[in-house]
């Protein structure tokens, strides 16, 4: 699953309400963060693919 964070337009493995896999907390902001089936653009150690 993947998740979005809308400022940023950037896509994390992961998913809401939880913690991406490259460590950010999407309980902190929960507005910032949408589920989504995009391909994942971050490229940090645990989220790239």
């Amino acid at each position: 699953m993947a998740v979005k964070h809308t400022p940023t337009n950037e896509v994390h493995r992961g998913s809401k309400g939880g913690t991406t896999g490259c460590g950010t907390d999407t309980k902190k902001h929960p507005e910032h963060w949408v589920n989504t089936s995009s391909s994942i653009t971050c490229g940090k150690n645990g989220c790239k693919s």
